[in-house]
């Protein structure tokens, strides 16, 4: 099952896009339907190392639920659609802690210090004892959680499906505020994950709208409108701020689905620049790269302190490839044949290709120093190295 970008109405489920479509194929005819790129030939200059694999679960489901790997003190987290969840050493793949929830998690695991925090399909947020599984609180959300619950300053900060995001007291789950916002009648099932510097909470919405929250009483600092909604349809208008933002210094880096990416002062909301590149994956970062992928799957490089293009590759043009990441001096993308494709990071060229996978990966891989960790739609969690 190729992985896929689905539309929902909310407050209720209406229009899904399966997880075997893309947005693309949804809104397209047959006739209108354009074939993957075929991949080129090129000489290869590194390949890729097998470290180790392990079964971390039962994976997915047809929900697209957003349990994705979770880094903390040298453990990766994993959960699953049947409420498995998994703790991996980083470094040896061995299996640490395996907790049976009983809940199918749509978001997290998400881990710090002693918490494990996670959303269920009941629209709860849940949290365990990091060492024991054992059940420390729950708390009822307004709908679905589709992104990282946060821990920042004591306070756990949930963002739902439905606009609405939540401040709970990390002891006990209790809640301490509540933020809502109307959002879009039409959106991409998904939501960003909530960043927090300095008692402040960022979040990103269907309307292409970033807000700032304190931490302590979700009170609004600013809010700024940067993919801007246009055309006569819901459809047209799709604005939605889906992958992940990045945060460097005083300054916030955001992509929009309506085809703007910006960069704002963190203090204030104010634009420091803008760049016409549409993307549902977010961006990754390193020192003064930024790397996004667009909505027909051209790959971009962009100078994070002025928003200049630095290179674009359309290569692997409707290959469904996920958010690249940077990989010490590459910028690393999987397909949904489970390509992995490596670009050399100055020129843009590709440097290696590895198939590691039968099938796309459940998410972008997560990086860790040199080792790029994987999931698999089955729950299958590799970890790899460069071969030079």
């Amino acid at each position: 099952m190729k992985s896929g970008v689905r539309l929902a109405l909310i407050p209720l489920v209406v229009l899904t896009l399966t997880g075997c479509q893309t947005l693309r194929d949804w809104f397209s005819t047959d006739n209108d339907l354009l074939p993957p790129a075929e991949l080129i030939e090129f000489e290869a200059s590194i390949g890729f190392s097998e470290k180790w694999s392990v079964d971390a679960g039962e994976g997915l489901d047809e929900r697209l639920s957003a349990t994705l790997p979770f880094l903390s003190d040298g453990e990766i987290w994993i959960g699953d659609h049947e409420g498995l969840i998994t703790a991996v050493d980083a470094d040896t793949g061995r299996i640490l802690h395996q907790y049976e929830t009983g809940m199918p998690l749509s978001a997290g695991p998400a881990v710090y210090d002693d918490l494990v925090l996670f959303g269920n399909f009941d629209g709860e947020l849940v949290a365990l004892d990091r060492r024991s599984g054992n059940e420390r609180w729950r708390a009822k959300l307004s709908s679905e959680l589709l992104s990282y619950p946060l821990l920042h300053d004591g306070i756990v900060v949930a963002r739902c499906i439905d606009g609405r995001t939540f401040g709970f007291d990390r002891a006990d789950g209790a809640r301490l505020w509540i933020y809502d916002r109307s959002i879009p009648l039409l959106t991409l099932r998904g939501n960003s994950d909530p960043l927090a510097r300095g008692g402040q909470v960022f979040i990103g919405y269907d309307d292409g709208s970033v807000v700032s929250l304190d931490v302590a009483d979700g009170a609004l600092n600013w809010e700024q409108r940067v993919g801007i909604p246009e055309g006569r349809s819901e459809l047209d208008r799709l604005a939605d701020i889906d992958g992940p933002m990045a945060i460097v210094g005083t300054d916030l880096y955001v992509a929009t689905y309506a085809g703007r990416t910006a960069a704002l002062a963190i203090e204030s909301g104010r634009i420091l620049w803008v760049e016409d590149l549409a993307s549902f994956s977010g961006l990754s970062l390193q020192r003064t790269s930024l790397a996004a992928v667009d909505g027909e799957d051209a790959v971009h490089l962009i100078d994070r302190r002025n928003g200049t293009t630095l290179w674009s590759d359309d290569r692997l043009m409707r290959r469904e490839v996920t958010r690249p990441v940077f990989l010490q001096d590459y910028l690393a993308v999987i397909d949904f044949e489970g390509y992995l494709h490596a670009y050399d990071l100055e020129s843009g060229e590709f440097a290696g290709r590895e198939q590691i996978l039968d099938e796309g990966p459940a998410s972008a891989p997560l990086v860790v120093g040199d080792t790029l960790y994987v999931l698999a739609v089955d729950g299958t969690l590799s970890a790899w190295t460069l071969r030079r």
